[in-house]
């Protein structure tokens, strides 16, 4: 499994990715407005996290027309070897998010809804696609159930489901005994989930011994 950070917080973010707790980390135009950046801080955040060590930094263009979203995806594209275009399952996204894969460039399919888009993205050849768990959850039946049949359409395409808006360590796990092998989570839903109670009194158990000695 591979865990992302979903936040553009670098006071919390760089810890993880330095410890390598973290693969890397995923962005949108929400989390950068929320963490106080903008679209213009890009270049930044893909720097500083690279040179952390982020295997894989996910940056998402923007454009209000299909023209306008190529051209701020092929603005990223320069950044480096380790950026992820992020693209939203939209007709323009899809069209995107085609020119990008064939010229080699790896690409999410970001806010999938439906197994028909999971299928479409891997049709056109994206690496990831990223449902949105937490959100789905607010409006079907059964969330996990739905990123299931996402995930299995994909089985042998090469596309890989990266699971966005996990709101819990329990979500997470859900998703783990499912089969996903992508989640990505704010930073206290990661921290959650390397937590727990027992652990803590073992290692203080551990550590009142070791010092008795």
């Amino acid at each position: 499994m591979k865990l992302y950070a979903d936040s553009a917080r670098l006071d919390a973010v760089l810890p993880l990715v330095e410890a390598g707790l973290v693969a890397g980390v995923t962005t949108n135009p929400t989390i950068l407005d929320r963490d106080g950046h903008s679209e213009a801080h890009r270049p930044m955040l893909y720097e500083t996290l690279a040179a952390a060590g982020a295997r894989e930094i996910f940056l998402q263009a923007v454009g209000a027309d299909e023209r306008s979203l190529r051209s701020d995806a092929e603005s990223l594209v320069p950044f480096g070897d380790r950026l992820v275009v992020k693209v939203p399952a939209t007709a323009a996204g899809f069209s995107v998010a085609a020119a990008l894969a064939s010229g080699g460039v790896p690409v999410l399919v970001t806010a999938v809804y439906s197994v028909t888009q999971a299928a479409s993205a891997a049709a056109i050849g994206a690496a990831y696609i990223a449902p949105y768990y937490g959100r789905l959850a607010d409006s079907v039946a059964d969330p996990l159930a739905l990123v299931s049949r996402m995930d299995a359409v994909l089985a042998g395409s090469g596309t890989r489901t990266l699971v966005a808006s996990v709101r819990s360590a329990e979500a997470a796990e859900a998703l783990a005994l499912a089969g996903i092998r992508h989640i990505t989570a704010n930073v206290p839903v990661l921290l959650e989930m390397m937590h727990h109670p027992a652990s803590e009194a073992s290692a203080a158990e551990f550590e009142r011994v070791a010092s008795g000695r």
